[in-house]
């Protein structure tokens, strides 16, 4: 029996996971395209999982259907960390796993990504908790503060305490952070006018930033259940499936009543959510992101998605052509231009200057 198995990310592979499962292919296409839902396979075993929450407030991978014994291995255990859950259901069996984090000597890359993923399900709970409560008032740049923002900031905070590192947030003054040392940056409801308006998308993003660069992100789409994670050097992933830049026509660009793209752009698209927008590129459906035309944007606004773009193998240059660095400093404005290379980047540049 081999340990291996993959997210189900194709049509040859939905496939193989009915064949395994005895099911007809129909039965489970929904689930491919679907984020609460995941199909795993290998060369000789599937399963079917969906993340699910308790009565106690938590949330749990939920093996629906298995070919065989599959609550143990590592990929579906990976999922269930992913999702940040906290165990793993058999219905088969009523076998239940506790997701183990990673041992304290792990890398702090590692670690980070198990708390963040545990943040944004947190982050989740109190967002929907915090809703319609509390008065919403307008804040000194003309964007809105909610009871929301409070409680994913509380909520994301605590999780996330015992990498033992500096975090910074849009809801906080920032502490004071040595140079040569790592630090987390939020933004626990990014997207807050789309949220105040039922407009998706809204996000969870978190980043790790090491001597001025995202080492690593997790941006979760909380209006859709998306989730993009990635990892400079090792690799992105889109709902569990590896994701890579690609060259292309469309451009995202933040809100604004007008928007500069070079004249190659053939559509642009405007979604109020800078953290996704950068995944976005980040996995290939757009191909370049920039605020080259307006005042800025916040560190905590583009560094979970700068770990993605990073992971993807995007780059993110400033306007005079530098590679971005992050500072930790959520109240300065940067302007960058990002896409899935060096060039597409310079020329976009180029082009809006």
């Amino acid at each position: 029996m081999t340990e291996t198995m993959w997210v189900a990310a194709s049509g040859e592979d939905l496939r193989a996971v009915a064949r395994l499962l005895g099911v007809g292919p129909p039965a489970l296409a929904a689930e491919l395209l679907d984020p609460g839902a995941r199909l795993l396979v290998a060369d000789d075993a599937a399963a079917h999982l969906r993340r699910r929450w308790t009565d106690e407030g938590t949330t749990e991978a939920v093996v629906l259907h298995r070919s065989t014994h599959v609550t143990g291995r590592t990929a579906l255990l990976a999922v269930a960390s992913a999702w940040g859950c906290s165990s793993v259901r058999d219905t088969g069996t009523g076998r239940v796993l506790d997701v183990e984090p990673p041992p304290e000597d792990a890398p702090l890359t590692e670690r980070f990504a198990h708390l963040a993923a545990l943040a944004a399900t947190r982050v989740e709970m109190a967002v929907a908790l915090a809703r319609d409560t509390g008065r919403d008032h307008r804040k000194d740049d003309g964007s809105w503060s909610i009871a929301a923002d409070e409680a994913a900031h509380a909520a994301a905070v605590e999780v996330l305490a015992p990498l033992g590192v500096p975090v910074l947030s849009e809801e906080r003054a920032d502490p004071s952070v040595p140079e040569d040392r790592p630090w987390v940056v939020l933004d626990p409801l990014d997207g807050t006018g789309n949220f105040r308006a039922g407009l998706p998308p809204w996000a969870f993003s978190a980043a790790l930033v090491d001597r001025g660069q995202a080492v690593a992100g997790l941006v979760v789409d909380l209006s859709s259940g998306r989730r993009w994670s990635g990892t400079a050097g090792v690799g992105a992933w889109r709902d569990g499936v590896p994701a890579r830049v690609r060259e292309g026509s469309t451009v995202v660009a933040p809100s604004g009543r007008v928007v500069r793209v070079p004249s190659t752009a053939a559509r642009v698209r405007v979604t109020g959510c800078t953290a996704v927008d950068l995944c976005l590129v980040a996995d290939g459906s757009a191909g370049a992101w920039h605020d080259l035309d307006r005042s800025g944007t916040h560190v905590h606004d583009v560094a979970g998605g700068l770990a993605v773009l990073a992971g993807a193998g995007g780059v993110a240059l400033t306007p005079d052509g530098a590679p971005l660095r992050l500072r930790p400093d959520t109240g300065t404005l940067i302007r960058f231009a990002a896409a899935a290379t060096d060039r597409a980047a310079r020329d976009l540049i180029a082009a809006v200057a």
